[in-house]
């Protein structure tokens, strides 16, 4: 059974991947130039898939491992190395950039309804950050309640990424500049943190330690 812990730890690490703030501004050039109704079909539909995405992955993720002959613990240690080095990115700014340079091309290459599934919902919500968290957590929620909590705890987190979006505009004037860069070097320190523990834990489970 899942304890308040193990549920801490997930909210936190799909908060902190998900960085629901750092896609205000770019969910904004996305949508640049539509009305507020159009808005808010992109952001339900991409949140909606992105969910989908994220709930096979939280249900058949370890599954997949396994078929491939690929353990809980290396993948614990990939998915932790991974995720540092988006940490790094988040802690030094480059992410931002990358995010807003694959919003930049989508928008010239796909069609306007099709935003909400590319680039929104993957790669920018459901990304290999997201992705390899998702799995990660799934090996430490092995029952069958344990799933539904951490598909909960997932849905907890899109709803969150759902209504930022929403207020996209807002946010984005009353964080400014400055309070987008302390809130994402933040926020990326603390995954470089939790990244930091999947490898240890991935370690222990890979040698039995």
């Amino acid at each position: 059974m899942a304890t308040p812990d193990m549920l801490v730890n997930a909210l936190t690490t799909m908060l902190v991947t998900l960085d629901p703030p750092g896609l205000a501004p770019v969910f904004l050039g996305l949508t640049v130039g539509m009305t507020a109704v159009q808005r808010r079909q992109v952001a339900f539909r991409g949140s909606l898939i992105a969910f989908g995405i994220l709930a096979v992955f939280a249900l058949f993720g370890s599954g997949v491992l396994g078929l491939l002959g690929i353990s809980i613990g290396a993948f614990r240690i990939a998915g932790g190395l991974l995720l540092f080095w988006i940490s790094f990115e988040m802690v030094f700014e480059r992410r931002q950039e990358r995010k807003e340079k694959t919003s930049q091309a989508a928008i010239t290459i796909d069609h306007i309804h099709n935003i909400a599934v590319f680039p929104l919902a993957l790669p920018l919500i459901a990304g290999p950050g997201a992705i390899s968290a998702t799995v990660l957590l799934s090996g430490t929620f092995p029952g069958a309640l344990d799933r539904a909590l951490l598909i909960g705890v997932i849905a907890l987190i899109m709803a969150l990424v759902y209504v930022t979006l929403l207020v996209a505009e807002r946010l984005d004037r009353l964080l400014g500049v400055t309070g987008r860069a302390i809130l994402t070097r933040l926020l990326g320190v603390i995954l470089a943190a939790l990244s930091v523990q999947f490898v240890v834990d991935g370690v222990r489970s890979a040698f039995g330690l």
